[in-house]
């Protein structure tokens, strides 16, 4: 059981101490779970669930009927667990849709994988941002198929001069998993850079999703 670790070792303690980030993703599914089962204590429980899923993503968007499936889970973890991914994601947006100037990439790139790395389908997303890189709005604009989405320059023009935009930055997911841009993806971004240059909107970046992974094409020099 866990209350016969030492204190420094148990997941709360170790949260508090040393803080969140130092938690493995054994010792933090233990703080969601709360309780192990027969046989296996809480962090136990979670080495078996992520070596079951594979990672923690695959736990994360699992349907209903293969979580329940396990041991420990139930369809009260399930909404337990839609209602945290969801806060998390709605805590991202607020954050970025206050306004705040865009100087992090760190920052932008977890805001993306937070809208897009669940999606099943491509989806194709851009970020509006006014001279100083703050946030106007985010506009989910084209849904695909698994490998495609596709996307029109005339309707994201449109979309950066009503918003008044001066600066985007475009991004997609791979529901795949493989992050690494393809030739269509190439393609398009440039015909957007061309399209948007016409009146005087800069393209910043292009970005894509692909789970936790992610690649920017102007750091590859796509761009």
């Amino acid at each position: 059981m866990l209350l016969d670790w030492p204190a420094s070792e148990r997941p709360r303690e170790k949260l508090l101490n040393l803080g969140v980030q130092n938690l493995s993703d054994a010792e933090l599914l233990a703080i969601f779970l709360r309780t192990g089962i027969k046989g296996l204590d809480a962090v136990a429980l979670g080495r078996l669930l992520l070596q079951r899923f594979g990672n923690l993503h695959n736990l994360c968007t699992a349907d209903l009927e293969s979580f329940c499936q396990q041991p420990g889970l139930g369809q009260a973890k399930f909404v337990q667990l839609q209602a945290c991914l969801e806060m998390s994601r709605r805590f991202l947006a607020a954050k970025l849709e206050s306004g705040v100037n865009l100087t992090s990439s760190h920052q932008t790139r977890q805001y993306l994988i937070s809208q897009l790395k669940h999606e099943p389908h491509e989806v194709f997303a851009v970020l509006f941002l006014d001279n100083q890189h703050k946030v106007i709005c985010y506009k989910k604009m084209f849904f695909g198929t698994i490998d495609a989405a596709t996307v029109y320059p005339r309707v994201v023009v449109e979309a950066a001069l009503k918003y008044r935009a001066a600066a985007i930055i475009l991004s997609h997911n791979h529901p795949s998993g493989i992050a690494e841009p393809s030739l269509a993806d190439k393609q398009i971004t440039q015909k957007l850079i061309k399209a948007l240059a016409l009146i005087d909107i800069r393209v910043l970046d292009h970005i894509i999703i692909a789970g936790h992974l992610t690649c920017s094409l102007a750091e590859r020099g796509d761009m």
